[in-house]
């Protein structure tokens, strides 16, 4: 499994605009076989910072769906959102892979 986590500088006078696309976004992953674990708005502290995070079974699953939203009509609807509204200042994209289980110490030889 692969997860992407994006770290966004917003315009924090368009909170609301970023969530309408943020929504969106959400929808589209899960519909296009990713799993989404939401967006992560300004509640307190920066007023300009969000993040999402999401996963693919694999590294060629998320190139599938990076190839497969470049045609989609959705996709393309949401990157005008953002565009149009202004929303988005800048992004960074980071993968990793999670560690979903926990083991006690004694199992882990600790």
């Amino acid at each position: 499994m692969i997860t992407a986590t994006i770290t966004y500088v917003i315009d924090p006078s368009k909170v609301a605009a970023f969530e309408v696309y943020a929504r969106a976004w959400i929808h589209l992953v899960n519909r296009m076989g990713g799993t989404h674990h939401g967006y992560f708005l300004p509640h307190e502290g920066a007023n300009n910072k969000a993040w999402a995070m999401f996963s693919f079974p694999s590294l060629a699953a998320y190139e599938d769906y990076r190839h497969a939203m470049a045609e989609d009509a959705e996709c393309q609807r949401a990157y005008r959102h953002a565009q149009d509204t202004g929303c988005i200042l800048s992004y960074d994209r980071t993968f990793t892979r999670p560690v979903l289980s926990g083991a006690s110490v004694e199992e882990l030889g600790l």
